[in-house]
């Protein structure tokens, strides 16, 4: 099992970052790089506990599809998504906000397990792993910009 945890601080306050983060078209504007579009489920907008998105997007040279679900949800402190279908063995993503004089860290909590025995051990290692913290990096660097820009 491969962990990624990255703590983002954001000059705004976490309502405004939590719902950032969890509105779809904002995702698909921070992976336009991967040019990754909700094809199914809650497609634009803010998605909530126990709804689903399948998300459709290039990586590695793939057209890859990846379904999750907001399994956990408290209100501007935390969310929880995690992988119904797709290319992982197991796919959870932890996403927690505090704040403090009006600064919040925001914590990515990423956990993933590769199918493919070895294989998909030594992809990841090599690969995946990096692939990922970037794709995150990202994300977190959009989420940034345009919470500190409101």
């Amino acid at each position: 099992m491969t962990s990624i945890n990255l703590l983002t601080t954001i000059n705004a306050p976490k309502n405004i970052i939590f719902d950032l983060s969890r509105n779809i078209d904002v995702h698909q504007n921070s992976a336009s790089k991967t040019n990754e579009k909700a094809i199914a489920g809650i497609t634009f907008g803010l998605i909530n506990l126990s709804e689903t998105v399948t998300w459709k997007g290039k990586h590695f040279g793939f057209y890859l599809t990846h379904k999750s679900k907001i399994t956990k949800m408290d209100l501007h402190n935390y969310f929880v998504d995690e992988m119904i279908k797709g290319h992982f063995k197991s796919f959870r993503h932890e996403h927690s906000f505090i704040e403090k004089n009006g600064i919040t860290e925001m914590i990515d909590n990423l956990t993933y397990e590769t199918p493919f025995g070895i294989f998909g051990k030594l992809f990841d290692r090599f690969f995946l792993k990096r692939h990922m913290t970037n794709f995150l990096k990202t994300r977190n660097l959009v989420l940034k910009e345009l919470a500190e820009n409101q």
